[in-house]
């Protein structure tokens, strides 16, 4: 595994009960830039994953590395400046429902005690962020709405401008079109590569469709139309993207896109379709 990686899983098992592991001995890597799609069954491990990668959940073996530092052991008062590094949108966007949107955006710049000292900006500052936050995802003028008053899709673009506000190198994404239309998930598909090619994130996206990873894997943002397109097949091509299928809190399969519609194996060509 490279020693380079921004998010490193060495053999890391976790138990909640005696019966089946949760994770069973993961091992994988991810890249600065690189995207990670993370496929399997309602109770395979996927969100359980994310959350053991963001010290919400402490495995009962192996080793987990971020930022190529190890965080296995490290107390919840040390990920508190770690987790100002890394954004999350958590399943159904996961807004306050008695906060504003801009409320809501600005939280992670204001209010959590995870980036108490890692920021200083004074109010001029975190409520044009917040502007230019809700401007990327195309909702600015959702400022003084409440996430009820937003559809399913638009409280997932919020839950992704919250998760990106303060610029984090490496974004989780548990389930972002779960329970969309299809033209809702391309819309925020397309969000998540607009964050990825014009800030070089690395990802780390769970879902259940194909079509999220392929649009992952092979489209780009172009900043000049405002729009997805192809990638072309030489010259400039989206980062790599790798493919992870979990089974029974055991990883089945990496690889990638090809690698994965060439699969054999029963389960695993479950996601290739």
């Amino acid at each position: 595994m490279s020693e380079r990686a921004i998010l490193r899983f060495e053999d890391v098992s976790l138990w909640f009960d005696q019966e089946t592991p949760a994770l069973d001995q993961v091992s994988f890597s991810m890249e600065p830039g690189e995207s990670v799609i993370i496929y399997g069954a309602a109770g395979s491990g996927k969100t359980t994953l994310l959350k053991t990668a963001l010290g919400l959940l402490k495995p009962d073996s192996g080793r987990i590395y971020v930022f190529e530092e190890d965080v296995t052991e490290f107390a919840e008062a040390r990920w508190f400046e770690l987790r100002a590094r890394m954004g999350m949108l958590f399943q159904e966007g996961g807004l306050f429902d008695s906060m504003t949107i801009a409320e809501n955006v600005a939280y992670p710049l204001t209010n959590a005690p995870a980036y108490r000292g890692a920021r200083h900006d004074g109010d001029g500052e975190v409520e044009q962020k917040v502007r230019d936050i809700l401007r990327f995802v195309d909702l600015e003028q959702t400022l003084d709405k409440f996430p009820s008053e937003l559809s399913g899709g638009m409280r997932r673009r919020v839950g992704i401008a919250r998760a990106i506000v303060t610029e984090p190198p490496l974004v989780l994404y548990d389930s972002p079109t779960a329970g969309l239309d299809p033209i809702t998930a391309y819309t925020i598909i397309s969000l998540i590569l607009k964050e990825r090619d014009m800030n070089n994130a690395s990802s780390l996206l769970v879902t259940h469709r194909f079509q999220d990873g392929h649009l992952v894997a092979k489209f780009r943002y172009n900043p000049s139309s405002g729009q997805i397109e192809a990638a072309p097949q030489n010259g400039d091509r989206p980062a790599s993207t790798k493919f992870l299928v979990m089974n029974e809190g055991r990883l089945v399969f990496e690889g990638s896109l090809a690698e994965l519609t060439a699969a054999e194996d029963p389960y695993v060509k479950k996601f290739a379709k």
